[in-house]
């Protein structure tokens, strides 16, 4: 939000330069991001004098030029050739002398010289609106009023320069108090004065209004839940116009563009003292009454940006008194109702409405305005009188209107200030230290918070109701803190606290286990939302109020997070890739679902690139051995099967039983086009509560090395092209032998000299026995109970 100093001050004035202000902002938690210079004119007007065209006539070499001679004042004429088609005798112009400089709109200047244009003297330039900063407009040059501007005049003493100083404050959602000048000047004012520095602070009060005649308006509020304060004035006669320099400049400098005088008092009015208005065209209000309400779902709504829109049923709406929706109430006004240059008599609303309406409708429609932005947000109630009859004296003064007949206003319960309990005790416990009694007395009546009561111990409260995010104890010391100085309460030299181990039965231990595997394996942990877009939306959950298109769904996985920051790493030149994401996956089925995954993703190399180590880049089998790393913690029987899933091109499930712990994959080629990646990418995911059910209590053991050596053999069986190694891996381990140790895949082989269907496996086997050396017809019993296996299941040869 942006906060002109000019601004501020017509609140709070103070000796304080625009660095301590920043500086004191940012101590009280309205933290400034940034600082601006606002200039209201671009550039300087030094050097443009008024002058008056004397001659014109059609430059000799050059068709689209005049030559022109010019009264610049004291006798003296200038010769000026001019490019602008609109140069005429007579005129009344700006003119730029020879050492002027002329600013552009990136800042850059170029100074006017005494020069020769296709062979004719030039002694000046005539100029444009764009070229003294007034403007955009280049169509031709400026030309002035002559009865308004003296000839020979420095062209400045017609213009109330402004310079300002802007902050940029990083204000946080909670803070509605402070979003406008005056509640920033109130909060900054409270500072100020609890620390002893001179400021003087005007309290904004309501005006008194000069009342004349009566009207037939009538106001009808349907529900006071909806709408609990609601007010609107009718006032005549309005001339709408261009506002005054004063007022434009106000607005420009926190980059607002002026309208007309009324909508840029209604505006003035919202950045001033934090109270949306809206003014609607009086004379386009059916039955003179407005009605505040709902209308039926489906209805169709014009709004002002010329977008027909359908609400459906739930929006506030200010009608008329056909039932005719006039505007979306807080958010944003109707392509019929608003004001134009035609209006005449308009019809000037103040309100309060429920902050959960307001944000439900802003965020259907998709329209985050300057309204809707602190309506849903809570503003004062207590406010929006104050603020109408600001607004009222401003049209009266600018536009000329007449206020007729007394303010329209539904208020049936007034909203009450927030009661809060307050114990030094707590303040003390929580700082750590004791703040004098009559210090946090000061800076509670600094802040508006009325002691109701003494008690022992503490203070019973009343906390005005602007204060939205101020409504129980802790709150209040925080604002107490806010304001005394964080930086005077002294960080304890010491800190102690006793660590406590986590149990087996709790997630967070495996978690833990997992993360520390991987950081001490080179994988980077990442972090991502939890709400993104969807292809496609089958058993996606869906956001009824999303932020946006963007942010509509629940995510279904985490690949789409991991390889968005894969390919924000590859574009930056690191493309060796290893994350991993601990996070929900979400998914409306039957029921909505809710899971816990632990996500793995690689891609490039799989180390460095140095002259020594061989360029190896990461595939399905180093992903497949860290999965098998982190399972190997849980002390399960595992079993692996093909899996078929439209996110892989090659794909592998690894199941416990009858439930899912993994699936890892070469992701699709189609899926890494959509992010733009063009290397391999590798992707796992662990399903955590499966895993954490699934996983035993009984410890690793550690055994001694064998005294003896193993033995290994190994065979090269020729099977059918559909028998998987799976099926010969748990064949083999099914052996009765307790010599059988190990059962290994070396070597699959497809192609020439083998039958057609046919393929070959080869298989190594470890043989142990730990109590001697193993002689040659135990390993043989074992081998041929191994082969007649194998040929008696899968009908195998071997080769």
């Amino acid at each position: 939000m942006k906060i002109s100093n000019n601004w501020l001050k017509d609140y709070i004035k103070t000796d304080l330069n625009s660095e301590k202000i920043s500086a004191y902002l940012t101590d009280i938690g309205l933290e400034v991001e940034g600082v601006d210079q606002f200039e209201s004119i671009r550039g300087s007007l030094e050097g443009i004098v008024v002058g008056k065209v004397l001659t014109c006539e059609k430059h000799p070499n050059a068709d689209k030029l005049s030559k022109t001679t010019v009264d610049v004042g004291n006798g003296k004429v200038l010769e000026i050739v001019c490019g602008a088609p609109n140069v005429a005798v007579g005129q009344t112009v700006p003119v730029a002398v020879v050492g002027t400089k002329i600013y552009a709109k990136d800042g850059n200047s170029f100074e006017i010289k005494k020069a020769k244009i296709r062979g004719e003297v030039s002694e000046g330039m005539i100029c444009a609106e764009d070229e003294l900063g007034l403007s955009d407009d280049h169509a031709g040059i400026m030309v002035l009023d002559e009865t308004k501007y003296e000839v020979g005049k420095p062209f400045a003493d017609y213009f109330e320069l402004t310079n300002d100083e802007v902050y940029e404050i990083g204000l946080t959602p909670n803070r509605t108090d402070a979003m406008s000048h005056y509640g920033v000047a109130r909060d900054l004012q409270a500072f100020v004065s609890s620390n002893n520095l001179k400021s003087e602070f005007t309290k904004i009060e309501s005006k008194v209004l000069n009342i004349e005649g009566s009207h037939d308006f009538k106001l009808e509020v349907e529900d006071s839940e909806l709408t609990p304060r609601y007010l609107g004035a009718v006032i005549e006669n309005v001339e709408v116009k261009n506002s005054p320099d004063w007022l434009k400049n106000r607005l420009k400098a926190i980059g607002l563009s002026p309208i007309n005088n009324v909508v840029d008092i209604t505006n003035y009015i919202l950045h001033g003292l934090g109270q949306p208005l809206h003014a609607f065209d009086a004379d386009k209000i059916a039955d003179k009454t407005v009605k505040v309400g709902t209308v039926k779902a489906g209805t169709k709504f014009k709004t002002l940006d010329n977008v027909e829109r359908t609400l459906n049923g739930s929006e506030i709406i200010i009608k008329d008194g056909k039932d005719k929706p006039m505007c979306i109430a807080g958010v944003f006004g109707g392509s019929e109702s608003g004001v134009s240059s035609e209006t005449k008599t308009i019809f000037l609303e103040s309100a309060y409405f429920n902050p959960v309406a307001i944000r439900k409708a802003s965020k259907l429609h998709g329209l985050n305005t300057d309204a809707s932005f602190r309506f849903e947000r809570g503003v004062d109630p207590n406010n929006a009188r104050t603020a109408l009859t600001h607004a009222i004296n401003l049209i009266q003064e600018l536009a000329g209107g007449k206020l007729v007949g007394e303010i329209l206003e539904h208020y049936p319960e007034k909203i009450k200030d927030h009661y809060v309990v307050f114990r030094y005790s707590k303040l003390d416990q929580i700082l750590g230290t004791k703040i004098h009694r009559e210090k946090i007395k000061e800076i509670l009546k600094s802040l508006d918070i009325h002691i109701l009561n003494e008690i022992q111990n503490g203070l019973e409260l009343s906390v005005p109701v602007y204060r939205a995010d101020v409504t129980r104890e802790i709150d209040v010391i925080e604002e107490v803190l806010r304001i005394y100085g964080y930086n005077k309460i002294d960080a304890p030299k010491k800190i102690s606290f006793t660590p406590v181990k986590l149990s087996f039965d709790d997630q967070d231990a495996l978690e833990n286990s997992w993360a520390r595997t991987l950081q001490s394996n080179g994988f980077h942990e990442v972090m991502n939302n939890s709400l993104r877009s969807v292809k496609d939306e089958t058993n996606a959950v869906k956001l009824l109020n999303p932020l946006s298109n963007d942010l509509a769904f629940m995510r279904k996985s985490l690949l789409e997070g991991l390889l968005e920051n894969a390919i924000y790493n590859i574009n930056r030149k690191s493309s060796d890739i290893k994350f991993f994401e601990l996070g929900k996956i979400y998914h409306k089925k039957e029921t909505y679902e809710e899971r816990k995954q632990l996500a793995i993703l690689t891609s490039g190399r799989e180390v460095a690139e140095n002259w020594l180590q061989p360029k190896s880049a990461t595939d399905f089998y180093y992903m497949k051995a860290y999965v098998k790393v982190l399972l190997e913690k849980l002390n399960l029987e595992l079993h692996e099967s093909a899996l078929e899933d439209n996110r892989f091109s090659d794909a592998l499930e690894i199941k416990s039983g009858d439930k899912t712990v993994a699936r890892l994959g070469k992701v699709a080629p189609q899926l890494l086009k959509d992010f733009d990646i063009s290397q391999e990418v590798f992707y796992a995911e662990i399903e955590l509560e499966n895993c954490q059910a699934l996983r035993t209590k009984e410890n690793l053991k550690f055994v001694d090395i064998p005294k003896f050596n193993k033995i290994r053999r190994d065979l090269a069986l020729l099977v059918d092209k559909t028998i998987t190694y799976a099926e010969l891996y748990e064949l083999a381990k099914s052996n009765k032998s307790p010599f059988l140790k190990n059962v290994n895949l070396f070597d699959v082989y497809e192609g020439k000299n083998l039958p057609e269907g046919k393929k070959s496996y080869a298989l190594s086997f470890e043989l142990l026995n730990e109590e001697k050396t193993l002689e040659d017809k135990d390993i043989t019993e074992v081998m041929n109970s191994l082969i007649k296996s194998f040929e008696k299941e899968f009908k195998a040869e071997l080769r």
